[in-house]
């Protein structure tokens, strides 16, 4: 008798936790660790004048992650360039990076005060993000072009 009380104590003791965690859930769910919110998107800037070709205005987005400034080619066609330059009386940030998408771009060339051919995955994938190589710019160079292709 006294085995039988013990698990119906038991049993109702985890009914009552059960009941209150189910109840109390959306108050208690603002406090689990794992359960935070989104970053926010990344707010555009416009630190640098972007062209294409022709002269025209170029339309990617630029963010700032950190401290390195991100040129937004993700959906950039398969072929297709941009040159890029400080504003008039301004100057290069620190850092600069290029985010392509893998399998729709698959060289990407820059060209500075050095040129660098930057190979990208063939394989379709998520957009990934380049990093330009201190020595491809410096505080004195006028502009980098950026071309891209399929190959």
């Amino acid at each position: 008798m006294a085995d039988t009380n013990h698990r119906n104590r038991v049993g109702f003791a985890a009914a009552v936790l059960a009941a209150a965690l189910t109840a109390g859930c959306s108050h208690f769910s603002m406090h689990w660790p794992w359960t935070h919110k989104a970053p926010p998107p990344p707010v555009p800037v416009n630190e640098l004048t972007l062209t294409t070709p022709s002269g025209a205005p170029a339309a990617y987005p630029q963010y700032w992650k950190r401290n390195t400034l991100l040129i937004d080619l993700h959906e950039a066609s398969q072929e297709g360039g941009i040159t890029v330059q400080p504003h008039a009386g301004g100057q290069w940030p620190v850092r600069v990076a290029l985010r392509v998408t893998p399998g729709s771009i698959g060289v990407l060339e820059v060209r500075g005060e050095e040129r660098v051919v930057l190979p990208v995955a063939q394989a379709a994938g998520a957009p990934i993000d380049i990093e330009l190589a201190p020595g491809v710019y410096i505080a004195t160079t006028v502009q980098l072009k950026v071309h891209w292709s399929a190959r």
